[in-house]
């Protein structure tokens, strides 16, 4: 499969290499915090392999992720075919991933109780939080610490950081059905 150039002029190999590197690092640090999380709700997170309730269809990435993907699973991307639409394509018949240690940041802190701040209606700043469904039962996640909840917000402008430097300034963000080579192209614009 061929590699894909980024629209970044200095984004040499080396350069690339050294960003896609940075992506690591931070899943892996991503890893850690989201498990020090996980280990604190134990007994109410039921996330494990084949629960996909999480894994919908249709998800995105910055490319940089995209390119991680690509690389440490071409063989995948050109040989097999994307889960049925309805689902990621990325899963097996079983409800596994496929891409589990390169999945995108986004599939590393699925099922946690989550928190961010947004900016409702009258333009003040609030903070939500949301869980899984199936990871509900419990105390209330809106009685939770802030440091038991993953917090949307820091770990995104990292990524966006690191997407800014391998895209020259692009954020635009690419299905993940997108990188099989053997879909039905109609899938990526319904």
């Amino acid at each position: 499969m061929p590699s894909t150039t980024t629209s970044n002029p200095d984004a040499t190999p080396t350069g690339s290499n050294v960003l896609l590197t940075s992506l690591r690092s931070l899943h892996v640090e991503v890893d850690k915090l989201a498990a020090e999380i996980a280990n604190e709700h134990g007994a109410r997170l039921q996330c494990r392999r084949g629960c996909c309730q999480c894994c919908i269809d249709d998800l995105t990435v910055f490319e940089i992720e995209a390119e991680n993907i690509r690389l440490a699973h071409a063989p995948l991307l050109l040989q097999q075919e994307p889960h049925p639409k309805g689902a990621c394509a990325f899963l097996d018949a079983e409800g596994g991933c496929r891409i589990y240690a390169d999945r995108p940041y986004v599939c590393r802190t699925q099922g946690l109780p989550l928190r961010w701040v947004d900016e409702n209606q009258d333009g003040e700043f609030v903070e939500l939080r949301d869980i899984c469904p199936l990871n509900d039962e419990g105390t209330p996640i809106v009685e939770l610490a802030d440091d038991e909840c993953w917090t949307i917000g820091p770990t995104e402008e990292q990524l966006a950081r690191l997407q800014h430097q391998f895209g020259s300034g692009l954020m635009t963000r690419v299905p993940l059905r997108s990188l099989f080579v053997n879909r039905d192209p109609e899938e990526d614009s319904t």
